[in-house]
């Protein structure tokens, strides 16, 4: 259990000093005026009328981070998706038929993800979209992969 913890541990700190770089890195929106427009998704979603930068939406500075300066958005992304791995290691050692759904459901909303970034026209879209199509994959093989090992056992225990 400790070594479960202690990569959690890692895996959230990682996390937490990305998010404060790449929060830092996206702040610089506040002074591209010409961005404003395309790079605000949530002062828009939020009805947020953008006069000057302070009122851009401290969730944009992360998509303005992510599409022009992906390397920490990135390493945050990476660092969810290995937190979730470990926790669904963990299921897998515990609960299979969990783990079954759990890597599906990632599958699933990583599927989502990617399709909302498919057709992005700046390098930190093509990145996110490579990191989250991988994932895609991996999800679903491991969720078929527990899957068959939990059918084969099945199997071998009906018959004997």
């Amino acid at each position: 259990m400790f070594k479960y913890v202690l990569q959690l541990i890692v895996g959230i700190f990682t996390l937490v000093v990305s998010t404060f770089i790449a929060w830092y890195e996206g702040s610089t929106i506040t002074n591209i005026v010409w961005e404003w427009r395309y790079s605000t998704p949530f002062s828009n979603l939020f009805n947020i009328e953008i006069t000057n930068g302070h009122d851009i939406s401290q969730l944009d500075y992360f998509v303005y981070a992510a599409k022009f300066q992906p390397l920490f958005p990135a390493i945050m992304m990476i660092s969810v998706i290995y937190i979730l791995s470990v926790v669904g290691y963990y299921l897998i050692k515990y609960n299979p038929k969990w783990a079954i759904g759990f890597f599906g459901g990632i599958g699933c909303i990583m599927i989502l993800l990617c399709g909302f970034i498919f057709n992005s026209t700046t390098i930190g879209g093509r990145i996110f979209f490579w990191i989250t199509l991988v994932s895609v994959l991996i999800s679903i093989a491991v969720a078929v992969f527990v899957y068959l090992r939990n059918f084969k056992h099945k199997l071998t225990i009906k018959t004997n």
